[in-house]
């Protein structure tokens, strides 16, 4: 479960107990005429950006929320952030407010106090562009060939986007008659506003060259060998949007048992408009929370017409009339999970705001069998607590005990629907992916998303901008030997310069002294760049920098118990500037400088210095005299963001 670390006092100290002597300087300090290791100023990534599956530049675009880095000129902080954080994810109001945010468990800042509010700044972002209109470049195409993309979700979308980002159109086919995928179909509205959904689904068929085949099922409207002739690479993105059935016999068949996906698919539609009076669901997951929440949310009817069960909604046998909300009551909902609370693999806020809306939980159970009456309707599902013995979980003898249910939600799993697709199944209902996220032995055709194995929709974006790097490589008949990266939207000094107008000048061999580069104009000297391959832990920081500062919150206007029935209104507000900027100012610039002037100040032999104003640029703020610098290291001990390494010398 994703934690927090709510009304934490500041606890860090430089030194632990027990530490009281000083370990050798004899390797960092010598006389004040030698200098054996000077600093040398060295670009890391942050563990937030390493730990987001989509590889965004996190630190990036706080920089720019905070004012650190600067916009170019007659472009506005709030585009330039939108622009930085769309290179890798074009759903920011989207993921700021459903995605995890493993980013948040990864952030350096847990080790002070807690951590940056990475998703309230991204939603920020993305509310921002869309109140700002703010839309994607549409570069040239560099070919006339052309990509199917099955699926519409974010894994199709990211890829349309990515691909046209490279200069390459596409075709995306979806079977339903919205695009979106389970952000349309299978998140609340509450969570995910349909208004900025559609606005960032939009503002990438915008670009042009993106064509759009909706309500279209390939394998049964249109075959695979069709598009295989009309396009040249094929990319698979169909999601799992089949939900797994409970292990317990008389499952299958018994109308009142349904998924979760298919229950949440209902609703969405608009089809679903109340539940039934007992409801249980079984899961432990986000997709069980969201079950869960919108059962409170709908309510039951009481003696309510059998054609407008809830089951024969979810089935698709009918769809129910709005005006049976009018007498909506509560319904009673209960989730079960097999693991404790805090193992269960749901966000932790999305739990504790079920439980603020009235739903029991049980934790450290297991399904067992269903209870059924006569006409074959399930009237209870039986439970027995669990162990989990050799990975897989086992019921306790002698703990057996029913939950009373109308209706039955399985959310324990997801699958692929492969019907009419039936060779691309490699067994589990899923499809198989090489390194290049190529399917084997099928040329042309490339796979990316949940059907390889479900995960967060992030996850999804991430492996959609990989295969769309594969498939531009495929159509130029190109070899690819290492497997492209997520994790590549890294600051660039050399772009920043370029886009400040401090681009070095160009290098002439034969003119010069050429045995140094501190001062020469054509070298951009004592930088050196890892952020492919090292991600900065909070060991390299200098923590001792850092006040108590409490993270900021976004309001929130989640329900209670009372007040949960027919509440559809999105939970979180959008920080105001003032309030991101604030947030986004707590980020501690892991592995880049964040002109704090700790190295400046503190060098005793005033060899650390400002670059000029005209000069300098985000990553360029600071450089070293080499004649003055004596080794002392003080400067890489004060640097908050471990952007100093005494390596000069090595």
């Amino acid at each position: 479960m994703a934690t927090s670390q709510d009304d934490m006092k500041l606890t860090f100290r430089k030194f632990e107990d027990g530490e009281h002597t000083w370990s050798s300087m004899h390797d960092k300090i010598f006389v004040a005429d030698e200098s054996h290791k000077c600093p040398v100023y060295v670009h890391r990534t942050p563990p937030c950006q390493g730990s987001c599956p989509s590889g965004e530049d996190i630190r990036g675009w706080l920089q720019i929320v905070r004012g650190i880095e600067k916009p170019p000129q007659d472009v506005s902080w709030q585009e330039y952030a939108f622009r930085r954080s769309t290179d890798a994810n074009p759903f920011p109001a989207m993921m700021g407010r459903v995605c995890p945010a493993p980013c948040e468990d990864g952030c350096n800042r847990n080790e002070v106090e807690d951590f940056v509010g990475i998703n309230a700044v991204e939603q920020f972002i993305g509310d921002s562009a869309y109140e700002g209109g703010f839309k994607f470049e549409s570069p040239a195409l560099q070919t006339d060939k052309k990509v199917a993309i099955i699926g519409g979700g974010p894994a199709g979308m990211s890829a349309a986007y990515h691909l046209r980002r490279r200069g390459i159109g596409s075709c995306i086919f979806d079977d339903h008659d919205k695009l979106g995928g389970m952000m349309e179909y299978g998140i609340p509205g509450y969570r995910i506003p349909r208004t900025h959904l559609t606005h960032e689904i939009n503002r990438i068929v915008e670009m042009g060259d993106i064509e759009v085949r909706t309500n279209t099922r390939v394998g049964k409207d249109v075959t695979v060998e069709e598009l295989e002739k009309e396009f040249d690479a094929i990319l698979w993105a169909i999601g799992c949007k089949t939900g797994r059935g409970l292990p317990v016999e008389g499952w299958e068949g018994t109308p009142n048992c349904v998924s979760g996906v298919a229950f949440l698919e209902a609703y969405n539609k608009g089809d679903l408009q109340v539940t039934a009076d007992k409801v249980v669901c079984v899961g432990g997951g986000d997709t069980s929370i969201d079950v869960v929440s919108v059962a409170r949310r709908l309510g039951k009817i009481s003696n309510i017409n059998e054609k407008d069960r809830p089951e024969e909604v979810v089935h698709g046998y009918t769809a129910h009339d709005a005006a049976l909300t009018a007498a909506r009551e509560g319904a009673e909902v209960t989730l079960t999970a097999l693991f404790p609370k805090e193992e269960m693999t749901a966000t932790e806020h999305e739990v504790r705001d079920a439980l603020h809306e009235g739903v029991t939980i049980l934790n450290e159970v297991m399904p067992v069998a269903l209870v059924k009456d006569d006409s074959g309707r399930a009237t209870a599902l039986r439970m027995a607590k669990c162990e989990i013995k050799d990975g897989r979980p086992t019921p306790v003898e002698g703990t057996e005990f029913d939950i009373e249910a109308d209706l039955i939600v399985s959310a324990i799993g997801q699958g692929g629907d492969l019907i009419g697709l039936e060779d691309f199944d490699n067994g589990r209902g899923l499809m198989d992916s090489d390194q290049f996220y190529q399917i084997p032995n099928r040329p042309g055709h490339f796979v990316a998303g949940d059907i390889i194995r479900p995960h967060l929709l992030t996850t999804a974006i991430g492996q959609a901008s990989i295969a769309a790097e594969s498939i531009e490589h495929y159509l130029k008949n190109e070899s690819q030997v290492k497997r492209p990266k997520v994790d590549k939207h890294h600051f660039n000094l050399l772009s920043k310069l370029n886009e400040a107008h401090l681009s070095p000048i160009e290098f002439h061999a034969n003119e010069g002294d050429l045995r140094g580069t501190s001062s020469a104009k054509y070298a951009v000297h004592n930088y050196e760049d890892r952020a492919s391959s090292e991600i900065i832990p909070h060991d390299k920081l200098f923590l001792g920098h850092f006040g108590y500062e409490p993270r900021l919150k976004r309001k929130e206007h989640g329900p209670g118990a009372e007040e949960v029935l027919g509440h559809f209104e999105e939970r979180y507000d959008c920080y105001t500037d003032e309030e991101a900027k604030a947030e986004a100012d707590r980020c501690m610039s892991c592995g880049m400088c964040f002109e704090c002037d700790n190295c400046v100040i503190y060098c005793p032999q005033d060899a650390v210095y400002r670059v000029k104003k005209d000069e300098a640029t985000t990553g360029r703020y600071v450089a070293t005299d080499y004649d003055r610098c004596i080794g002392c290291h003080i400067c890489s001990d004060v640097c908050p963001t471990g952007y100093i390494d005494m390596a000069m010398g090595e």
